[in-house]
């Protein structure tokens, strides 16, 4: 009968001790990329400049070559530009189209970034001749940028009537909304 009760109290002792297996930690390079990209905007905030420039870059080096980096290579992009070197922000705009070439924003960064370069003229020669409607984007913003106010919206609304079913398109009404407004 001892051996029974000992058993028995055994028994409810291990399922009554509340053991619990311990937390497991698991490393996920894309969630800890986002938390880099965050941390780096609140550097940006609080205006520390190399500290956000440097969580920007671990967010990119954490999860390369995917949509999600186009936004971190835009935020680091933008903070060269705004701290003054367009010649390194111009680089971080271009992948950002290369990565996802769906976002107005980045064209919109990239034509401030080539104006603040002073090579506007150039990149119109350069992209005048191209049939890539996404080249168009570019074209069209230069001209608006170079103050041909008309032959940017010309080509951006022809951009719109010929791709009407890109996801970008409506960005583009809106800022041609603005854009007309002000003339």
């Amino acid at each position: 009968m001892k051996k029974i009760v000992s058993l028995f109290i055994l028994f409810i002792l291990i399922f009554c001790s509340g053991y619990k297996k311990p937390y497991k930690y698991t490393i996920d390079a894309g969630k800890d990329a986002f938390y880099h990209n965050n941390v780096g905007l609140n550097y940006l905030k609080d205006r520390i400049y190399y500290a956000a420039i440097q969580e920007f870059k671990i967010a990119i080096q954490l999860s390369p070559n995917t949509q999600a980096t186009a936004i971190f290579k835009n935020n680091l992009g933008e903070t060269y530009n705004f701290i003054g070197y367009p010649d390194m922000a111009r680089v971080c705009f271009e992948d950002a189209i290369k990565l996802y070439g769906l976002n107005f924003k980045y064209y919109i960064n990239l034509v401030d970034c080539y104006k603040k370069l002073g090579i506007v003229n150039s990149k119109i020669k350069e992209l005048s001749n191209s049939e890539n409607p996404y080249d168009k984007i570019t074209l069209g913003l230069l001209y608006i940028q170079n103050g041909e106010t008309r032959k940017g919206i010309i080509i951006l609304d022809e951009l719109c009537s010929q791709e009407p079913d890109l996801i970008i398109t409506g960005a583009i009404k809106q800022y041609l909304k603005e854009v007309t407004s002000k003339l």
